[in-house]
């Protein structure tokens, strides 16, 4: 599954490198859309997981809700957007141990995104882009010790990278395929009875490839 992950960023990270041919003007304007794919969290480079098998790993499909504003410049764009998603992607397993995934037994929760985007035509119709800012996510957690089952949840601070292809399909409509790498660098832990401890460091990582449609007014 990892190998799909890195064959799409190499695939964005081509069409970024291909020449832009300036068009008379790159579109523009409020558009709004869904988006799905594949989402893969993940314990960063400095932590080690806790999830039995050689995966280590949670997969599941992702799915949400866009929205952006692009300014064109001749043929290319910049722009700002936001996305509001969910997915699948949980640990499952039979033991009560809530050590695992280094944050107990865990189910990806919504996510958050905010940022920009500087895009160019490469072909009418057809624009390249790349993408960065903000996330956040939440992680919740269930914590079972064989009589009493808790519902909590981590919420998670960082960044997020990504590139894409947008390909016109319409007057007003476009298809896209994307992928983009979040890191995750801060959190809290949120209680049910809605304490929140201090913030603290963490490092998990997270894979998405996408693609999605929209309407562009």
């Amino acid at each position: 599954m990892r190998k799909l992950v890195f064959v799409a960023a190499l695939a964005a990270s081509s069409a970024l490198a291909a020449p832009a041919f300036a068009q008379d003007s790159a579109p523009g304007g409020f558009r709004v859309g869904v988006v799905g794919g594949l989402d893969i969290v993940r314990p960063g480079d400095s932590e080690n997981s806790r999830i039995q098998g050689d995966d280590q790993s949670i997969e599941g499909a992702l799915y949400g809700v866009e929205a952006g504003y692009d300014i064109p410049l001749g043929g290319a764009i910049l722009g700002i957007e936001g996305e509001f998603s969910g997915s699948t992607a949980k640990v499952t397993t039979d033991t009560s141990d809530p050590n695992y995934f280094g944050y107990g037994r865990v189910k990806a929760g919504r996510d958050i995104y905010v940022g920009a985007r500087l895009g160019f035509e490469a072909a009418p119709g057809t624009l390249v882009y790349a993408k960065g800012g903000y996330t956040n996510a939440r992680l919740n957690v269930t914590a079972d010790n064989g009589t009493t089952t808790r519902d909590e949840n981590f919420q998670l601070d960082g960044w997020r990278v990504g590139a894409g292809v947008e390909k016109s399909i319409g007057r007003n409509t476009y298809a896209k395929v994307e992928y983009r790498y979040s890191n995750y660098t801060n959190a809290d832990f949120q209680f049910a009875n809605g304490t929140v401890t201090d913030t603290f460091d963490v490092d998990t990582d997270r894979h998405q490839v996408v693609a999605g449609v929209g309407f562009r007014f």
